[in-house]
């Protein structure tokens, strides 16, 4: 999922940050509410996480801003206030849950788990494509292989680091499509961070060696001069 993360405080933001990325995550983090309402209105999120108080623009105004678009994914509410007239504020204005700080990591990695089903984009929790799985909780790829002289299929499974995660579960969620170098970067570099020249090719090229241990790795075709497809072996020309 793509992530927008608003917090002030950086002892904060930070641990929150590397958390969700670790999950296999990207994650826009921003400190204030102003820099976070002109990111909602240039990007499309899976999940949006706000602190109540911030800079510019606080967290509930960020909410209800965010419903008044028209826009629908989950919304995570942070904050130290914890009356349930503070709650019914936070839930009244739009966020789909609320959770009181200070933020256990856990408990934060497993609200924005049952928010993703809730998400209109949810279409469970692993992806499919042909003999190969992801499966996004776990960050597990694996594959079936074929019947050997009636032997049962066996199944090869390996878990991802996170950047090879999310760049398999965006070319799963695209499968048998050409997808560009600039469509890549855009789905997958954080706001703020600019990729080098080459940053794309190294990340196909680690994924494609670790899809090589579940025989997996021909499943990347680069089309030269535009981008990259994902789809299996048998449905390729």
């Amino acid at each position: 999922m793509r992530i927008l993360l608003v917090e002030d405080d950086p002892d904060q933001l930070d641990p929150l940050h590397e958390a969700l990325t670790r999950s296999g995550h990207v994650v826009d983090a921003v400190e204030d509410g102003t820099t976070a309402r002109w990111l909602i209105d240039e990007k499309a999120y899976d999940l949006l996480v706000f602190d109540w108080m911030l800079p510019g623009e606080d967290g509930v105004f960020l909410c209800q801003y965010y419903r008044q678009l028209g826009k629908t994914a989950p919304v995570l509410l942070l904050t130290a206030k914890d009356t349930t007239a503070d709650k019914i504020t936070g839930l009244d204005a739009g966020a789909d849950d609320y959770l009181v700080k200070p933020v256990d990591i856990d408990e934060l990695l497993a609200r924005v788990r049952a928010l993703r089903r809730r998400s209109p984009l949810w279409c469970g929790d692993s992806l499919q494509l042909g003999a190969m799985s992801l499966h996004l909780d776990t960050m597990h790829v694996e594959k079936k292989e074929g019947n050997k002289e009636g032997k049962e299929q066996e199944t090869v499974s390996i878990r991802l680091a996170s950047r090879d995660f999310q760049l398999l579960e965006y070319m799963m969620r695209h499968p048998c499509q050409i997808l560009t170098h600039t469509q890549i970067e855009q789905a997958l570099w954080e706001w703020g961070d600019e990729p080098e020249s080459n940053a794309i090719a190294t990340r196909i090229r680690r994924l494609r060696h670790r899809l090589k241990e579940i025989g997996a790795d021909q499943w990347i075709e680069t089309v030269y001069g535009t981008g990259y497809r994902l789809e299996p072996p048998s449905t390729q020309p």
